[in-house]
């Protein structure tokens, strides 16, 4: 996003494209972002390899995700409402707090030796309600905690910072796995850290103090609740951006198949497995990291579409890959395309919504966001459950690749969006341009 020139005496961090840290409540805001990712990205590689070790079943680890998806698809109406009346921090406090209460019960299952599958789909199922209020106000709320001029910034950083975390956090699950399986507690070890900076991720959203927010009053009735919805369907440029994620990622779901190839496929153990996760969200990072320093100024429609193919490509060469390193840079191709399509997709929809609908539109994104996630991990295990592991990634990609060449051609207004500064975007696509044209 481009910004007027800072004076001469500009700190040396704005010169560096840090605008969004000289706001204090962003500074513990993304703090509470990072440390809550870190220690989610822990509990759930850890899950998925713990099931994976207990049941020895593609299907099962599908089912991982499906638990965690579930919540987004009930609740989500009532989160987005929530949202858009209530202070947004005090949920995402509330929903942190929680989520340490989920990851200390993993924690006493796997200590005390009681856990089992069908415990560990419950905990998940009340993470993922969790996650589904936390997900429409941690994404409504950037807005509110710096000023227009550098919500890009901020958006851009609040990605950096999640794609270092979910780089960190499988990192750590798999060495403290492999530690943990020499001494016959292959999870327990992660799960006590996962505990401890949940309890600081709490701690942190405690600092944030209230920040100025604009409160739905329209009373609460269906038309009310539903307003997300027809404020998503009435403008192409929103509906084709969050369309394009669900049916991409949801095609293209094959991280949660990693344990499957670790073990099975290239043979490379738990050490491999954090690096083979961390591969993907390092080119996320990297990605994320790039788009602090040069955002998307120009053609932002057909990035995301190129974003979204390039996605697709990574992932059809993971799929057939048998080659460790090959697999790494597929990955890694993979992270980098889906932080690019990330970027554009939330200043598109943040900028375009106006702050006392952006709960609700957020929490209808957070669901195509669940879908194209915990249900595409769903999708993944199911497949590879019928057609073997191989067959059902490399289908996937291509689907994914389908996708976004289809879109392309749905949503012409999707494709033309150049700018994504901000008075631009609210000037062409806020007041309800028509969806099709």
């Amino acid at each position: 996003m481009s910004s007027p020139d800072p004076p001469a005496a500009a700190p040396r961090s704005e010169l560096a494209g840090m605008r969004a840290f000289r706001h204090r409540d962003f500074r513990y805001f993304w703090a509470t972002r990072v440390s809550g990712i870190l220690a989610t990205e822990m509990l759930v590689t850890t899950v998925g390899w713990q099931v994976y070790r207990l049941t020895a079943s593609e299907l099962n680890l599908g089912l991982v995700g499906f638990a965690q998806f579930a919540p987004f698809a009930l609740l989500f109406l009532v989160s987005g409402v929530a949202a858009d009346r209530l202070p947004r921090m005090r949920i995402i406090l509330g929903c942190v707090a929680l989520q340490t209460v989920c990851a200390a019960t993993l924690l006493w299952g796997t200590w005390s030796g009681a856990i089992d599958f069908r415990i560990i789909l419950a905990v998940l199922v009340l993470f993922g309600v969790a996650r589904a209020f936390q997900a429409p106000a941690q994404m409504a709320i950037v807005p509110n905690l710096v000023p227009t001029e550098d919500v890009a910034n901020a958006i851009a950083w609040s990605a950096a910072g999640f794609q270092m975390a979910r780089i960190i956090g499988p990192t750590i699950s798999g060495l403290l796995i492999a530690f943990g399986a020499a001494h016959g507690q292959d999870e327990l070890f992660v799960y006590i850290l996962s505990v401890a900076v949940f309890v600081l991720a709490t701690g942190l959203a405690a600092m944030v103090r209230k920040p100025a927010q604009v409160v739905s009053q329209a009373p609460i009735a269906v038309a009310s609740i539903l307003a997300g919805f027809r404020f998503i369907w009435s403008r192409q440029v929103i509906l084709g951006t969050i369309g394009l994620d669900l049916f991409a990622v949801l095609f293209g779901g094959a991280i949660a198949l990693l344990p499957v190839y670790a073990t099975d496929i290239l043979g490379v153990g738990a050490e491999g497995f954090g690096i083979l996760r961390s591969a993907f969200t390092a080119g996320s990072f990297l990605g994320a990291l790039y788009m602090t320093q040069h955002p998307v100024t120009r053609r932002a429609g057909l990035k995301l579409l190129y974003a979204v193919g390039t996605f697709g490509l990574g992932v059809i060469i993971f799929g057939v890959s048998e080659i460790f390193w090959l697999s790494i840079a597929a990955l890694f191709v993979m992270g980098f395309a889906d932080a690019i399509s990330v970027f554009v997709r939330q200043n598109l929809v943040q900028i375009i919504t106006p702050d006392e609908m952006r709960g609700r539109v957020s929490a209808v994104t957070a669901v195509f966001i669940g879908a194209s996630n915990e249900l595409g991990e769903f999708e993944s295990g199911v497949t590879a459950h019928w057609w073997g592991t191989v067959p059902a990634v490399v289908v996937g990609g291509a689907a994914t690749v389908t996708v976004a060449v289809g879109f392309a051609w749905l949503f012409p207004q999707l494709r033309k969006v150049d700018s994504l500064e901000p008075d631009e975007l609210i000037r062409n696509y806020r007041d309800a341009p028509p969806r099709r044209g």
